[in-house]
């Protein structure tokens, strides 16, 4: 399933989550950290790959294509998480 997305909307998501969030998420799917860190707007692909992520210049920072939602849910399930053991 798709997402749209801005830009600036992904990078708040990466940056809410809390410290070594990226390497869990990196764990669970058996990839590289960088690559998960491509997906949120990196681009470093000699140690990561393309998650299939489509940016289109535009306002906020441009209009983001998820092609694969798994990364973004599972960064939201930590964020919601976090949020619920804050509350």
């Amino acid at each position: 399933m798709t997402k749209t997305i801005t830009f600036n909307e992904l990078r708040r998501i990466k940056d809410s989550l809390p410290d070594g969030s990226v390497r869990q998420i990196a764990d669970k799917l058996n990839c590289t950290v960088q690559t998960v860190r491509n997906y949120f707007g990196g681009s470093n692909y000699e140690f990561g790959q393309n998650c299939g992520v489509h940016i289109e210049p535009g306002p906020e920072g441009g209009i983001v294509v998820l092609d694969d939602t798994t990364i973004y849910d599972m960064a939201i399930a930590i964020l919601e998480e976090q949020a619920a053991k804050q509350a």
